[in-house]
């Protein structure tokens, strides 16, 4: 199997379905997404940030997403995450609002702004009241089940999740649409997948101009640079995310130690609550400042360890 780019790296992932020219792939994906109907599909896209060759490549903190506006004006925001960041739900929300805010200019109604849609695709399982790895969320009244407007709609694909029903036999590429695309983004690693994604693209003319696009692009030495430092930047935070749980659990266990130690001399309920709560403030703050040294962000650090943002800062100092 040849060796291609990870379209899970947010960089290659633009490459392929949000490059001026893609247009047809970004096209096929979002129907697909959506479940459109044939009579109501997307027909065209305008892509809103196609740009890629600057220096925010290199930046951790920097999101390479694909903001498009389809045919019928509908806001589209896609984003890969490979790591659990702890914040997706107020991250989703903001990038919605952002992009349905930014429709807005002097002399529009309100009623005159557009739907709008964030797609999450995430390396990592997140909701877990469901083993459906796409769910949708939209704003309906919490008694009755109406609608109150169709203008935010917020997408949720998880990839472990779809590989295990895949695994089930429970979903199928060969006749899931969408499957097909979100496997695209598994097929660098898993040679059973590519070979099916080759075998599914002699019948579907846009999955074999996506993966003619992907090889080409895993071939030109100038994108696999960028393409190296961007995946170095990403999987760098995502261990230095990982590498925080695993000492706040450390923590939390050596805190239970030191507090069943302290309860045999001050006795069992109030030592063992005191020496957890020691462990873990402890552990907390080693963890904030590792992660603030790795160049996280303060907010995304407060998520983790459970300290204010103020309390980091000082830290700084």
């Amino acid at each position: 199997m040849r060796q291609l780019i990870d379209l899970k790296i947010d960089y290659a992932f633009k490459l392929i379905f949000g490059k001026t020219g893609n247009e047809p792939i970004l096209i096929a994906f979002l129907n697909a997404a959506l479940k459109l109907p044939r009579d109501n599909q997307i027909t065209s896209v305008q892509l809103l940030n196609p740009e890629l060759d600057k220096n925010y490549q290199d930046d951790k903190k920097s999101v390479l997403d694909i903001r498009a506006v389809t045919n019928e004006g509908i806001q589209v925001n896609i984003e890969i995450q490979l790591a659990n960041r702890y914040d997706m739900d107020k991250r989703t929300l903001f990038y919605w609002a952002e992009m349905y805010t930014r429709q807005m200019r002097e002399g529009m109604a309100y009623q005159e702004l557009a739907k709008t849609i964030t797609i999450n695709i995430l390396d990592f399982r997140y909701i877990k009241q469901t083993r459906n790895y796409h769910s949708v969320f939209r704003l309906f009244e919490i008694e009755e089940g109406f609608e109150l407007t169709e203008a935010l709609e917020i997408h949720f694909m998880e990839l472990p999740k779809l590989l295990v029903k895949w695994r089930e036999g429970l979903v199928s590429p060969w006749e899931d649409a969408l499957v097909r695309w979100l496997f695209l983004l598994e097929g660098s690693e898993d040679e059973e997948i590519y070979k099916t994604l080759e075998e599914i693209a002699m019948q579907d003319p846009v999955l074999n101009r996506a993966m003619e696009e992907w090889e080409k692009s895993s071939d030109d030495p100038r994108i696999r640079e960028i393409y190296w430092s961007r995946q170095k930047a990403i999987l760098d935070e995502k261990a230095a995310i990982r590498e925080a749980e695993l000492r706040l659990k450390k923590g939390m266990e050596e805190g239970l130690k030191q507090g069943l130690k302290q309860g045999i001399e001050q006795g069992i309920e109030q030592g063992i609550e005191q020496g957890i709560e020691q462990g873990i403030e402890e552990s907390k703050l080693t963890i904030a400042q590792k992660m603030l040294k790795r160049g996280l962000d303060i907010r995304v650090i407060s998520d983790i360890v459970g300290m204010s943002e103020e309390e980091i800062k000082n830290l700084k100092g």
